[in-house]
């Protein structure tokens, strides 16, 4: 039952809904139905406007972010109907992949808007007369916290997202919990978005990937959806564990000269982190954790152990412990900070200290621990396998700090500023990321140059909220004593420019539900309803035929369908004229795209076309700056040599 079933609405009455809970399923309201009905059934407890949007119907809900002091976001949902949309197919659905979807009959837009036009919105409730042209074009302004568009067949997109740093009150995370709590509650079945969001000069889908093997969204769920320029899934994720598995110690050995920043940047983290950053993807790990953790500590780090802490039943008393260190130090000193084998190391200090295991202890123990002003390095060499060992001076990372062996009362405390942080992060970005000089552009090092291109070319992330539940047992009844069955449609033969039954063809599965008593006729009739009610181009349709289900239309639907079964029926539309070609998302497929990166269809990116041949590509893979015009006149490679070879001949 509903928490506001017991509450009687009055006729305009504007209720305050809590933030952290709207889109709960159960709050306002139980959702328990198809999409677009369980849409229709939070419409119910939203304010309606109908002199807002041009005069498409519109709702808003009052949220309330409890703080201290509390305050109030406005969510818009708006109702845009095909035909006052001004461009019925969605390009969206087309980049992503789901251009072979029908145009739906509506749309939903959910807005949460900027703070300029929640300002607007309570002058205009004040005074019809001012703002009106503002809120008039809501769906088409930019610069909303949150937008975000369900087609009715549940497949949706959000469009953007902008936090406190565009001077929101929320935060990302909370502007996304709410985005989730509504696909997940209406039971969206898949919503897409496009990923370009940049944070201080950082493409962040490349710096979340290297630092958590996924995009920011990720967190929420969105995956790989569709990549641009030909990249596929497995390339994606061969990219991800390429870049993030790069060794750290390759990269300081030949970026060490380059910027002398890295080598003080690799130690000052190392120091600070309780584990050995071996990869690329450690250290990228390593920093957004200890951003978020500064963030919430005020910029104060937590306490370290400096030195090897020796247990109380440890069979070596701590001036022995203390005593080995110091001539492991000494030993490694003398190789004047280059790498040195564990065997090299042992033979030295066994001149000096008998206990072979007292020595094989402590340099298990040592590996990546201060002593001193000294950071003593553990390494495996990656060609020979070997365990090697490495002296760091960090008197110049630390300069303030008095670090002290042995001492487990003595507790050393870091500071590092957010600022410090983030501007150690694009050094690193720019200089092993995204600029590469020519020394980091050839042999293991132009894996991160085209990991990088990899993953940035992949911008459409997809998130599957709600899967189709087929019937795992015979169809069963609900409560009421009705039948739930899922099944879709496709056009006969000659009305479908995919080229008639396959599964490009059908539609999305929607549930339908009849009375167990139900015959085959009757399951039609409510499967065309259905249909003629959710896609704009079979308001028209006349199902003719079961495709999958050999049965007479009196015959019973229940305990004639076979288990897990789902149904697919054909028809036509029964009205002239219809440009069948307009009735999916896609629109009219008459350009062929071939494109030397691999790509087949439009993914979004800028192309242009042969005049000749008339075959779309990419204009960066036809070597046409992003920053220049399209030429007025373009030959492809193969028209241009066979033009030369035709002016060859006599």
């Amino acid at each position: 039952m509903s928490n506001f079933d017991s509450k009687k609405r009055k006729r305009g009455e504007s209720r305050v809904f809590r933030f952290k809970k709207f889109g709960d399923n159960g709050y306002p309201v139980e959702f328990d139905g198809a999409f677009r009905h369980n849409v229709e059934a939070l419409l119910e407890f939203g304010q309606i406007h109908r002199n807002l949007c041009n005069g498409m119907p519109c709702w808003s809900f009052q949220l309330e972010v409890r703080r201290h002091p509390p305050f109030h976001v406005f969510l818009f949902v708006i109702e845009e109907p095909v035909e006052a949309s001004m461009d019925h197919q969605c390009k969206h659905c087309r980049y992503v992949g789901w251009g072979h979807h029908m145009v739906c009959i509506k749309k939903y837009h959910f807005i949460l808007p900027s703070k300029n036009m929640a300002a607007a919105y309570l002058n205009f409730q004040g005074n019809e007369g001012e703002d009106a042209g503002m809120l008039s074009n809501l769906m088409q302004l930019q610069g909303h916290a949150m937008h975000g568009v369900f087609h009715s067949n549940g497949f949706g997109h959000l469009l953007c997202v902008n936090g406190v740093e565009t001077g929101s009150d929320l935060t990302g995370h909370q502007i996304m919990d709410l985005w989730d709590r509504l696909c997940s509650g209406l039971q969206a079945r898949k919503v897409s978005l496009y990923d370009i969001s940049r944070k201080k000069g950082m493409e962040l889908r490349l710096l979340h990937v290297v630092a958590y093997s996924q995009s920011w969204f990720g967190h929420w769920g969105y995956k790989f959806g569709r990549g641009s320029f030909g990249v596929t899934q497995p390339m994606y994720q061969k990219a991800i564990e390429a870049i993030r598995g790069m060794p750290l110690c390759l990269l300081l050995n030949y970026l060490g000269h380059l910027n002398p920043d890295i080598p003080l940047i690799f130690t000052r983290y190392q120091t600070l982190s309780d584990h050995f950053l071996a990869t690329l993807g450690d250290l990228f790990h390593f920093l957004l954790d200890l951003k978020s953790r500064l963030l919430k500590e005020n910029c104060n780090f937590g306490s370290y152990n400096p030195g090897i802490l020796v247990e109380t039943n440890c069979r070596w008393s701590a001036k022995r412990v203390e005593m080995a260190t110091r001539v492991i130090v000494e030993s490694l000193k003398r190789a004047e900070y280059r790498w040195v084998s564990r065997q090299e190391v042992r033979d030295v200090a066994r001149s000096y200290i008998g206990d072979t295991g007292l020595l094989d202890f402590v340099l298990k123990s040592l590996g990546n621990h201060i002593v001193g002003k000294y950071l003593v390095r553990r390494s495996l060499n990656p060609v020979t396998k070997v365990l090697e060992y490495c002296l760091e001076d960090i008197s110049n990372v630390f300069p303030e700090q008095d670090l002290v062996l042995g001492n487990s009362k003595t507790k050393t405390r870091y500071r590092i500023s957010v600022a410090q942080l983030m501007k150690d992060v694009r050094i690193l970005y720019k200089l092993i990321l995204h600029d590469q000089k020519p020394a980091t552009s050839s042999g293991i090092f132009s894996g991160i140059s085209v990991a990088s291109r990899i993953i940035l070319d992949t911008k459409y992330f997809v998130k599957e909220c709600c899967r189709d539940q087929v019937c795992s047992t015979k169809p069963g009844l609900d409560l009421e004593g009705k039948l739930k069955l899922y099944c879709t449609v496709i056009l006969r033969d000659g009305e479908n420019p995919n080229g008639g039954r396959n599964n490009s063809a059908m539609q999305p599965y929607e549930c339908v539900t009849i009375k167990n008593n139900a015959t085959f006729d009757e399951l039609k009739l409510e499967v065309q309803r259905n249909f003629t009610e959710l896609y704009w181009g079979l308001r028209s349709f006349v199902i003719e035929s079961i495709v999958n289900v050999n049965a007479t239309g009196t015959d019973l639907v229940c305990g004639f369908v076979e288990v897990g079964r789902r149904i697919v029926f054909e028809g036509s539309n029964s009205a002239r004229g219809i440009v069948y070609g307009q009735i999916y998302e896609n629109g009219m497929v008459n350009c062929v795209v071939e494109c030397a990166c691999g790509a087949d269809e439009d993914d979004g990116e800028r192309m242009v076309s042969c005049d000749i041949c008339e075959v779309w590509q990419h204009t960066q893979c036809a070597r046409i700056p992003n920053n220049e015009e399209i030429p007025h006149i373009f030959l492809c490679n193969r028209c241009e040599q066979e033009i030369v070879h035709l002016s060859s001949l006599p």
